[in-house]
C-alpha cells in the first residue's frame, strides 16, 4: 500500500513539475528535464529513467491525453531521458487495446514505435540490462504469453467469442457516425503494417512465416482455416503488393527487385550493405583530387546525388543520410595526416564531413519540407536523428585523427558542459566554458558531426542527453580556452592575432566581430583581421565555413579595382590584397573554395587585380619577394592563382579529344569562367551557400563582366593560345616585345655566353636565337631589372625562353646557366612562371627538340634511385590489379629526357619549398604535362630526381608516377577497369561470381592509410578515380565497361541457372538476388563512367554506344550465350543505361545551377534514344542482338523510366511516346504503355484516352 502511495505521489510531483514548466514556457526538452529531475529528487525505488517513463505513461494514457504530454514523451525518449523500449513496452498494453476507442493516440504511438522501435541499443551495464529486460517483461508480460520456444501460449478459452472487437473496453459500442475517427482508424491499420515493414523490412518476411506457423498452432486448437488470421495474412501481402509500382511478379520471368538496399537480400548476395551507396564514396574520392576544380558546388551535386539514391534505392532518408555520413567518415580515414605531398589534405576531407554534407542535408530538408503536405519537419528531422545515433555503432570510423583530436574533445566538453550546468541546477544550461575550466570529455567524430548540424538547425541540443554521449575525462592539464569569447567581450585584437590565428571560431557573432575590425579598424588591425580571416577559420571553422568565404569573398570585394578611381588608392590597399590574395591561394583553400563552386567568383574577383597591378610598374628594380606587398607580389598572386583556376596548361590533344564529345575536363576556360560568373548572378534559385555568396556582395560587382573589359589580360589570353597551338615563328610580335626581350636575356644571360657575344632575339625574324656583339658602356644597364609592368615581361618571355633553349641545344649556353637564367627570371616576376611552363608543355608536345643525358654533371642524375623507384611502380599496379611493362623500350646506360623536360624539372627542383604552395599548382601540373604528353618514358625519371629532392613526398611521387601507364597504354586501362569490379563484386571464377570476404567499398577504394605499412598499397577504385580523366579514349573506357558488364551478367544467369536435378538445385541463385545483383553491378558501371567522361560520355553512351552495341552483329553478339544470359544482358545493360543518366541529369527538377551545367541536354538525348528504340519495334531497323535481350532491355528500361525517373517522360516528344507505346501493346503490355502515356503529361492525354478504349 505504502508503494502505490509513493508511485502515485510521485506521479502527482510530475505532473506538477510539467504544468510548472509549461506555464513558464519552457520548450518539450526542459519539461522533460524538470520532470527527470523531479524524479531524481524523490526516493523512488526505481532507477530514475524507470521511473520517469512509468510516471509519464501512466499520467499520459489517458488521464492527460494531450498533444503536449505526446511532445514530452517524445523529446524524453529522443534525449534518452527515459528507455524508448522500456517506454514502449508501458505503452504497448495500455494504447493497444484500446486503439478503436482511442486511435488518435494510436497514431502517435505508431509514430513513436517507427521511430523508436529501431534505435540503437547503446552499451549499457550488464546489472542495468537485466532490469530494464525485467522491467519490459513486467509491462508486456512476455514470459505469461509466450512458450521457451517463442510461440504463444494458447487456449481454448482465448478463443472464445470475438463479437467483442468491435467494443470498446467498458463494454459500449464504438460510435461509427465519427467519420473522421473511422477514417483514421482505417489509416492506422496500414500505418501498423507499413511500420512493421519498413522499419524492418529484414524481418518481414520471417513475420509473416511466423504469422503462418501461429495459424498452424491455432488450427491444432479446433480454429477454423478460414479464419481472421489467414484474411489478415492475405491483406498484408496485398497491401504490400499496392505500395510499389514496379511489377515484381514478371519482367520477363525475372523479378524486378522492390527491397530496400538494407534489406536481407543485399547483405548476403550483395557486397555489404554499403555497396548500393558506392556513387557517394567515388563522388566524394574524386572531390578530393585537387588537380581539377569544379564549376559547380559539391553541396549542390550531392544534394542531387542524394536524391537520385534515394529514389534508385527506395530508400527511407534515415538511410540516405546514414549512407553520407559513412561514406564521409570513410573519407576521412582513407586521408593521411601528415602533409604528404601537395595535394588537398585533411582539411579538406573534414570539410567534406562537416561543411558540405550538413549543407546538402540542411537543402534537402528544406525541399522535403516544402513539397510535402502535413508537418513533415518532425519526421524528416527525426530521420536524421536516427541516421546520427545508429553511427555509434562505427567505432572504428569514429576515431578522429590526430590532427582533430582537439577539437572533437572541444565539441563533447561542450554537452558536457550543458549537462553539469543542468545536473547543478544552473539558470543559463549553455553558458561559457569560462564557467566551467573543470569539465572536460572524450570526443570523437560524432561529437564534430552533431556540432555541425546543430550549429545549422538541423538538430538540436537534446543529441548532448544521449546515453553514453558525454565521457566524462578526468585529468588535472589545463584546458587550453579559446580566444574569440575574448575578442567578443572587448580584448585589443592585435594581442589575441597569433592565437586567433590558429584558433576556427565557432560562431556567426564572433566572425561579425572580427569583420568589423577589417572593415572599420586602424590599418595594422585590418591586416591583422585579414590574416585571422584567411587562418584556421577558413580551413578548420567547418561549422560556419560557408559564412568564413562569404565574408573573405566580400571583404575581397571591397579592394577591387572595379571603378576608374586615382591609382593611389589600390596601391595604399596593396598589403590587404596581398593579404588576401595570398589567404586563399594555398592548396587546401583552393579546394575548399572549389568545393563550394566559388570557381567562377574567384576568378572573376582576380581578373580586375591582375590586370591593374600588372600595368603598374614596380617602384624599384629588386626581385620579388612573396611575403612582401609589392606590385610585382600582388599580381603573381593573383595572376597564378587566376591561372589554377582557369587551367591554361592544357594539352593541345585535349582540344581535339573534347570537340569530338569526350570529356577531358576541359570546361573550365577563361571565356567560359566569366560566363558562368555571369549566369550564376542571374539565377535566383540557387542553393543558399552558392545564393549567399553573390547576392550579399558590393553591387558594382554583381555586374555582368567580359574578357573585353580587361585589354592586358586577354591580349596576353590570345598570345598564350598561338604559342600552344604552334611553333613562336608564326607568332606575330611588336618590336618593343622584342626589345623588352633582348633587355631580359642581357640580364639572365650576362657572362654566361662565349667572349664576344650575348644572347639576343633577332628583330627582323623571330625563328632563330644568335649572338651580337655587346655594345661598350652598358655593363650597368646589364645587372638591373627594367621596371617595366608585368604584362610588358610576361609578353616577352616566350621569345627569351627560344632564345635560351635554342642556344642550349647548341652549345652555346650551358644547361647550368639555363636552369639559373630562368630561376633568376622566377626571382624578378614570379607570375613568369606561368609563361614558362607553358611554352615549355607546349614545346614538349611537338616532339622536335633532342633528348638530353642525365649524367650528374650538366644535368641533375637519377640514377641512385631510378631502379627503387621502377620497382615501386611496379607494385603499386600489380597491387591494383594492373600488370605492364612500364618500360616498354629498352633504356640506354644512361637515363635521358627531351630538351624542355628537363628544363622544367631542374627548374622545379630548384624551387624552395617555403614558395611551393603558391607555385605548386603551375610547376605540378606543368611537369604533368611534360610526362603524359611525351612518347620517351619520363614518368620514372622524373620521380627519381623527385624522390631525392623531397624525401618526405615519396609515396606520394610514386603515386603520381604510376598513374602515366594510362595515358596511353589501352592494356592498362582495361585491367584496372576489369580489377575494380573483381575488388568490390568477388572475382570469377569459371564464369562464375565467387563471393569472397573481401569486397564491397573498403575493398575497391581502401579502408585506412596505412602511414606504418612498407610499402604502398593502392586499392584499384582509388588508382580509377586519379587516373580516369588521363584516359585517352573514353570511347574506349565506355566498351570495356560494357563488356565487363556482359559478362558479369552471363555469371550471374550461370548461377541462376544449374544442370542438376531439380531437388539438388539449392545452390542456384534466386532470381531475387539475381535481381540485386545486376542493380549492385549497375551501380558501380556508372560511377565508373560519369567519373571518366561525365555529361559528353553519358550523351555518348545513349545516342551511340548502347544503339551501337544492340545493332552489332557477329559471334560475340548480344543474346547468343542462351535464352537466360540474353535476358539478364538486357536487364543489365537497362540498368547501366538508366543508371548513368540518373547519375548526372538527376531524377527530377534540378536546381538552376545544376541544370545549367549538367541536365540542359537531357531531354535530347533521352529522345533520341527512346525515338531509337521505337524506331526498331516499328521494323525500320535491324537488330544484331537476339530478340530476348531486346526485349527484356526495353521492357526493363522503360519500367524503369516509368517509375524511377517519371519526370524524364514529359519531355519527350509525343510521336516518339505514341510509337513507343504501340509497340509495347504489339508486345501485349498495355499496362506498361498505358503507365508510359499517363506520365506523357497534358499532352498525352488522348493517347491515354484512345488506349483506353481500346
Amino acid at each position: 500500500m505504502a508503494a502505490a502511495v509513493t508511485e502515485l505521489e510521485l506521479e502527482r510531483r510530475v505532473m506538477a513539475a510539467v504544468k510548472a514548466s509549461a506555464e513558464r514556457g519552457d520548450p518539450p526538452l526542459l519539461q522533460a528535464a524538470e520532470a527527470a529531475r523531479c524524479i531524481r529528487e524523490a526516493p523512488a525505488s526505481a532507477p530514475g529513467g524507470l521511473a520517469l517513463s512509468q510516471a509519464l505513461v501512466t499520467n499520459l494514457c489517458f488521464a492527460h491525453n494531450t498533444a503536449a504530454m505526446w511532445k514530452l514523451l517524445d523529446q524524453a525518449m529522443l534525449s534518452r531521458l527515459v528507455d524508448p523500449l522500456h517506454t514502449l513496452a508501458l505503452l504497448t498494453p495500455r494504447v493497444v487495446p484500446n486503439r478503436r476507442e482511442q486511435p488518435e493516440a494510436y497514431r502517435l504511438y505508431l509514430e513513436l514505435l517507427g521511430r523508436y522501435a529501431v534505435a540503437p541499443v547503446y552499451p549499457e551495464r550488464m546489472e542495468k540490462k537485466d532490469m530494464l529486460a525485467k522491467s519490459i517483461d513486467s509491462a508486456m508480460q512476455l514470459s505469461h504469453r509466450f512458450d521457451d520456444c517463442g510461440l504463444p501460449i494458447t487456449s481454448a478459452d482465448e478463443h472464445g467469442n470475438r463479437n467483442d472487437m468491435n467494443f470498446n473496453g467498458k463494454g459500449r459500442s464504438l460510435d461509427r457516425g465519427d467519420e473522421h475517427r473511422e477514417h483514421l482508424r482505417r489509416k492506422n491499420i496500414l500505418m501498423s503494417i507499413e511500420v512493421v515493414e519498413k522499419d524492418r523490412p529484414e524481418n518481414f518476411n520471417c513475420l509473416l512465416r511466423k504469422l503462418h506457423l501461429i495459424g498452424a498452432v491455432k488450427k491444432k486448437n479446433t480454429l477454423s482455416p478460414y479464419n481472421l488470421l489467414d484474411s489478415l495474412i492475405m491483406n498484408i501481402q496485398n497491401v504490400i503488393s499496392t505500395d510499389y509500382q514496379l511489377d515484381r511478379k514478371r519482367l520477363l520471368e525475372v523479378p524486378v527487385s522492390i527491397q530496400p538496399c538494407s534489406s536481407a537480400v543485399y547483405s548476403i548476395f550483395r557486397a555489404g550493405k554499403g555497396s548500393c551507396w558506392i556513387p557517394f564514396d567515388m563522388f566524394m574520392e574524386n572531390a578530393m583530387d585537387g588537380r581539377h576544380l569544379h564549376a559547380i558546388s559539391s553541396v549542390e551535386y550531392l544534394t542531387e546525388l542524394s536524391k537520385t539514391l534515394q529514389v534508385l534505392n527506395r530508400a527511407t532518408w534515415q538511410e540516405t543520410f546514414q549512407a553520407l555520413w559513412i561514406s564521409a567518415l570513410r573519407l576521412v580515414q582513407r586521408g593521411p595526416d601528415a602533409s604528404e605531398g601537395p595535394f588537398p589534405r585533411l582539411d579538406s576531407r573534414l570539410c567534406m564531413l562537416l561543411a558540405i554534407i550538413p549543407l546538402s542535408i540542411a537543402t534537402i530538408v528544406k525541399e522535403e519540407v516544402g513539397n510535402l503536405e502535413g508537418d513533415t519537419t518532425s519526421v524528416i528531422r527525426g530521420q536524421l536523428v536516427s541516421s546520427l545515433q545508429i553511427l555509434r555503432q562505427f567505432f572504428g570510423l569514429l576515431s578522429p585523427p590526430p590532427a582533430a583530436v582537439h577539437l572533437a574533445n572541444t565539441a563533447a566538453r561542450k554537452a558536457a558542459v550543458v549537462l553539469s550546468n543542468l545536473k547543478n541546477g544552473s539558470e543559463n544550461m549553455y553558458s561559457s566554458f569560462k564557467d566551467s575550466p573543470s569539465t572536460k570529455a572524450v570526443g570523437n567524430m560524432l561529437h564534430l558531426i552533431v556540432e555541425a548540424c546543430i550549429t545549422r538547425n538541423l538538430i538540436d541540443t537534446s543529441a548532448y542527453f544521449w546515453p553514453g554521449y558525454v565521457v566524462p575525462l578526468k585529468e588535472s592539464s589545463p584546458v587550453q580556452e579559446s580566444p574569440w569569447p575574448s575578442l567578443v567581450e572587448g580584448s585589443p585584437l592585435i594581442e589575441l592575432k597569433d592565437a586567433l590565428m590558429v584558433t576556427p571560431a565557432s560562431s556567426v557573432p564572433e566572425l561579425e566581430k572580427l569583420y568589423s575590425f577589417a572593415v572599420s579598424g586602424s590599418p595594422e588591425e585590418k591586416l591583422a583581421a585579414s590574416k585571422i580571416l584567411c587562418g584556421a577559420s577558413l580551413l578548420r571553422g567547418w561549422n560556419i565555413q560557408e559564412h568564413v568565404v562569404q565574408m573573405v569573398l566580400k571583404l575581397l570585394s571591397t579592394f577591387l579595382p572595379l571603378d576608374s578611381g586615382p591609382e593611389g588608392r589600390y596601391v595604399q590597399d596593396m598589403p590587404m590584397l596581398h593579404t588576401l590574395v595570398s589567404g586563399i591561394s594555398s592548396i587546401d583553400t583552393v579546394h575548399i573554395l572549389s568545393m563550394y563552386g566559388l570557381v567562377p567568383e574567384v576568378a572573376s574577383m582576380l581578373m580586375p587585380l591582375c590586370e591593374f597591378f600588372g600595368s603598374l610598374p614596380p617602384s624599384d628594380h629588386r626581385s620579388c619577394k612573396f611575403e612582401e606587398a609589392s606590385v610585382y607580389s600582388v599580381f603573381s598572386c593573383a595572376f597564378l592563382s587566376l591561372l589554377r583556376f582557369w587551367k591554361f596548361h592544357r594539352r593541345p590533344i585535349e582540344n581535339a579529344l573534347s570537340r569530338r564529345g569526350v570529356s577531358v575536363w576541359s570546361e573550365l576556360h577563361l571565356d567560359f569562367l566569366l560566363l558562368l560568373r555571369n549566369s550564376h548572378s542571374s539565377l535566383k534559385n540557387l542553393s543558399n551557400v552558392t545564393q549567399s555568396s553573390i547576392f550579399k556582395l558590393d553591387t558594382p560587382f554583381q555586374k555582368p563582366m567580359y574578357i573585353d573589359s580587361f585589354p592586358k589580360l586577354r591580349a596576353w589570353y590570345f598570345q598564350n593560345q598561338a604559342c600552344i597551338a604552334s611553333t613562336l615563328s608564326s607568332a606575330c610580335s611588336r618590336t618593343t616585345v622584342l626589345h623588352v626581350a633582348n633587355m631580359i636575356l642581357k640580364i639572365i644571360c650576362h657572362n654566361k655566353v662565349p667572349k664576344g657575344g650575348v644572347l639576343s632575339v633577332n628583330p627582323q625574324s623571330t625563328e632563330n636565337s644568335g649572338t651580337s656583339s655587346s655594345p661598350s658602356g652598358v655593363q650597368e644597364d646589364m645587372c638591373q631589372w627594367p621596371t617595366l609592368p608585368a604584362w610588358e615581361i610576361l609578353e616577352a618571355v616566350p621569345f627569351v625562353l627560344e632564345a635560351m633553349l635554342t642556344s642550349c641545344a647548341h652549345g652555346r649556353l650551358s644547361s647550368r646557366d639555363l636552369v639559373t637564367g630562368l630561376r633568376d627570371l622566377a626571382d624578378f616576376l614570379p607570375a613568369s612562371l606561368a609563361a614558362i611552363v607553358s611554352y615549355l608543355s607546349a614545346e614538349v608536345t611537338r616532339g622536335i627538340w633532342k633528348p638530353v643525358m642525365l649524367n650528374g654533371v650538366d644535368w641533375p642524375s637519377p640514377a641512385a634511385t631510378l631502379p627503387v623507384v621502377e620497382s615501386e611502380i611496379k607494385e603499386v599496379l600489380a597491387f591494383a590489379g594492373v600488370h605492364i611493362n612500364i618500360c616498354p623500350r629498352p633504356r640506354s646506360v644512361m637515363p635521358m629526357l627531351p630538351l624542355p623536360i628537363a628544363a622544367l624539372m631542374s627548374l622545379s627542383i630548384t624551387v624552395k619549398m617555403e614558395e611551393f604552395s603558391h607555385l605548386q599548382g603551375i610547376i605540378g601540373q606543368g611537369i604533368e604535362i611534360c610526362t603524359t604528353s611525351s612518347s620517351w618514358p619520363a614518368a620514372q625519371i622524373i620521380g627519381a630526381l623527385w624522390s631525392q629532392k623531397v624525401r618526405r613526398w615519396h609515396d606520394f611521387i610514386i603515386l603520381t608516377c604510376s598513374q602515366t601507364p594510362f595515358t596511353r597504354d589501352n592494356t592498362a586501362v582495361a585491367q584496372l577497369i576489369r580489377s575494380c569490379f573483381s575488388s568490390f563484386l568477388g572475382p570469377l571464377v569459371d564464369g562464375r561470381s565467387c563471393f569472397v570476404a573481401n569486397r564491397g567499398v573498403a575493398n575497391l577504394l581502401g579502408q585506412t592509410f596505412d602511414e606504418k605499412a612498407h610499402r604502398l598499397a593502392v586499392a584499384p577504385g582509388f588508382l580509377y578515380m586519379r587516373s580516369c580523366w588521363l584516359f585517352p579514349n573514353n570511347s574506349f573506357v565506355c566498351e570495356e565497361i560494357l563488356e565487363v558488364v556482359i559478362e558479369r551478367a552471363h555469371a550471374i544467369a550461370n548461377a541462376c541457372s544449374s544442370d542438376r536435378p531439380a531437388r539438388l538445385r539449392s545452390d542456384s541463385l534466386p532470381l531475387s538476388a539475381a535481381s540485386s545483383l545486376v542493380e549492385q553491378i549497375a551501380s558501380l558501371a556508372a560511377t565508373m563512367l560519369c567519373h571518366a567522361g561525365g555529361v559528353n560520355l553519358i550523351r555518348l553512351l545513349y545516342e551511340q554506344i548502347i544503339p551501337t552495341l544492340l545493332l552489332s552483329g557477329g559471334e560475340a553478339k548480344l543474346g547468343s550465350a542462351g535464352q537466360v544470359c540474353s535476358i539478364i544482358e538486357g536487364y543489365t545493360l537497362a540498368y547501366v543505361l538508366l543508371f548513368s543518366g540518373a547519375s548526372i541529369w538527376g531524377v527530377g527538377e534540378t536546381s538552376p545551377a545544376y541544370t545549367s551545367i549538367y541536365t540542359s541536354k537531357r531531354q535530347r538525348v533521352v529522345d533520341r534514344h527512346l525515338e531509337f528504340m521505337a524506331r526498331v519495334m516499328e521494323g525500320n531497323i535491324v537488330l544484331g542482338c537476339g530478340d530476348a535481350t531486346w526485349r527484356s532491355y526495353v521492357l526493363c528500361f522503360v519500367n524503369l523510366l516509368v517509375n524511377f525517373v517519371p519526370t524524364w517522360i514529359p519531355e519527350v516528344k509525343l510521336k516518339t511516346l505514341q510509337k513507343l507505346a504501340s509497340g509495347l501493346q504489339r508486345w501485349h503490355e498495355g499496362d506498361l504503355a498505358l503507365s508510359l502515356l499517363e506520365r506523357g503529361g497534358t499532352k498525352t492525354v488522348t493517347s491515354v484516352v484512345e488506349s483506353l478504349l481500346q
